[in-house]
């Protein structure tokens, strides 16, 4: 961490988790008996509990949205640059809540977490679990804190399909509803990424059928899910103005198979990385949620027809860059909003990062979160 915390942190923080014991019906017809879910929150829930805002995480992210979890932490919350006294989504005027995900591995109930019926890890035997199940889920804990309405949902990539399943299955439940880098359902080629990636982990020697845990984990092959995951997340244009064609380090090339270019070096140690923080499993039930969102598909494929219930606010952003959920997959849920006469907002952002360029702080893109939320806190007096 730096030498002392940076002005507009949300500064230390401390996580929390909640139990339920109520089972939860699954949208595949199994059932949860029991589960847990892990969240950070972030400001102060005024008296009257109508300042919270929930922010939903994309596939590889989690709880740790803001802030910092220790003085010897070195790196803030994924999306410190947006969460924070005087940032867009403003901790002065709001409370903000991150919940971990059913199905991911920090803290929440997932693949890793012991089943009450074994006394072993769950494996391949949790069930699959959907973006609806996690709303339903999220909804327990709104309650649990005494929330009866978010001020707004807010979510990117993932968190953004989220985000736009609550304000489908809950609209009464949420005022505004914010969309960034987000996708009415997956295309075939999407699918595809995620696909590869789940062989690429499941054909690894040591995946041993999910059943890994106290023994040495697929490693190899969660690293080569994360690489690819990650080539889908640059742009072309970012791939080049970081890596361009540079020699590691500038060595001559090798004629053989070592890392030669910059790029094989930064996708290896992204692989790497990421297997020591993400469990294998987890990593494939969370892309079988993204393969299954699809809210129209209960609606005869009329994405309108999904929000006829809303009466919410919509702010909708996509990125210029961005091919692995287009600007046009923005436009085409800002058309489905607008077929039902919702207020809506939509920006298409001009960079040159990719999808991932949601996570970053980019002046426009900041702006519009900013004067959607500073709108939304001035019409409830905050």
């Amino acid at each position: 961490m730096p030498d002392r915390i940076p002005e507009h942190s949300v500064g230390i923080v401390e996580g929390a988790s909640e139990h339920f014991a109520e089972p939860l019906e699954l949208e595949s017809g199994e059932r949860l008996e029991a589960f847990d879910l892990a969240y950070e929150t972030y400001g102060t829930l005024n008296a009257e509990a109508t300042n919270a805002v929930l922010v939903c995480h994309a596939l590889s992210g989690d709880q740790h949205a803001a802030g910092y979890q220790s003085m010897e932490d070195r790196k803030a919350g994924w999306w410190d640059n947006l969460i924070g006294p005087g940032k867009p989504l403003d901790t002065e005027r709001f409370f903000v809540v991150c919940v971990n995900v059913l199905g991911s591995c920090k803290g929440s109930t997932g693949p890793s977490s012991i089943n009450p019926a074994t006394g072993e890890p769950y494996g391949l035997d949790f069930p699959i679990v959907t973006v609806k199940d996690w709303v339903a889920s999220q909804v327990r804990l709104q309650d649990r804190l005494g929330i009866a309405q978010w001020r707004a949902v807010v979510g990117g990539s993932l968190g953004g399909m989220t985000a736009m399943q609550w304000a489908i299955d809950y609209p009464q439940r949420l005022d505004a509803c914010v969309m960034i880098a987000a996708a009415p359902k997956l295309s075939a080629q999407n699918i595809a990424f995620n696909e590869v990636a789940r062989q690429a982990i499941m054909t690894d020697p040591e995946f041993h059928g999910g059943r890994y845990y106290g023994r040495d984990k697929p490693r190899r092959g969660l690293a080569l899910a994360r690489m690819i995951g990650h080539i889908t997340y640059l742009s072309e244009d970012a791939m080049r103005d970081k890596f361009g064609r540079d020699l590691r380090k500038g060595q001559p090339l090798s004629y053989g198979f070592d890392v030669d270019f910059e790029v094989e070096s930064y996708l290896r140690y992204q692989g790497r990385r990421f297997v020591d923080r993400f469990d294998a499993n987890s990593y494939l039930y969370l892309t079988k949620v993204l393969d299954y969102f699809d809210p129209a598909a209960e609606f005869d494929g009329d994405l309108s027809r999904a929000f006829a219930r809303s009466d919410n606010r919509f702010l909708v952003v996509a990125f210029s860059s961005d091919w692995r959920f287009s600007a046009e997959r923005s436009r085409e849920i800002t058309r489905a909003l607008y077929a039902n006469s919702l207020d809506v907002t939509f920006a298409e952002i001009e960079a040159p990062q990719g999808h991932d360029a949601f996570l970053l702080r980019i002046g426009a893109y900041h702006d519009m979160v900013a004067t959607f939320m500073g709108r939304t806190a001035r019409e409830h007096g905050l």
